[in-house]
């Protein structure tokens, strides 16, 4: 139900800054589409043997064939930390190659082998499967999209300068 259509079944005009009613709640909104959407992917990549996080890396690997930790932590927002064990996996799997770069021994690189790269070929109908779902036209996707970078943007700004603010006092 379009927002203005649930603010006038309820009787209430638009949402008030600071309000604690969760329909009001922006980041209950993001967090209920991301599970639903997460949701969404989990029988088709269950089929391909992979987590939603496992998803995501093969996405960079299957654009670049290759990446630095560092850089795929970049990417996709994510710490070493929080990649260290799915990479792990994916590895075990025999879907990824780490290693040391000779120029660098500090800096691990991250490659598809070949079996990583023929699942590419499986998972190709994933985001079509997807997308039908969102049941918006292109305009809106990208719309939606937009606006969703845009939020991160806005919001991890603001933390830095939360954090700078705190850092300094």
């Amino acid at each position: 139900m379009a927002r203005k259509d649930r603010h006038a079944r309820t009787g209430r005009g638009s949402p008030a800054r600071g309000s604690l009613a969760l329909d009001d709640q922006l980041c209950f909104a993001v967090y209920a589409a991301s599970r639903a959407v997460t949701h969404l992917y989990r029988p088709l990549l269950d089929a391909l043997g992979l987590t939603y996080p496992q998803y995501l890396v093969m996405l960079v690997l299957w654009e670049r064939e290759s990446v630095t930790v560092k850089a795929l932590g970049e990417a996709l927002q994510l710490d070493s930390g929080t990649l260290s064990p799915l990479l792990k996996r994916l590895a075990g799997a025999g879907l990824v190659e780490r290693r040391r770069r000779t120029d660098d021994e500090r800096s691990v690189e991250i490659s598809l082998t070949q079996a990583g790269r023929e699942l590419r070929a499986r998972a190709n109908a994933v985001p079509q499967q997807i997308v039908d779902a969102y049941d918006l036209d292109a305009a809106g996707l990208a719309a939606l999209r937009a606006g969703l970078r845009d939020l991160t943007e806005s919001v991890a700004a603001a933390d830095a300068t939360r954090r700078g603010a705190e850092s300094s006092s």
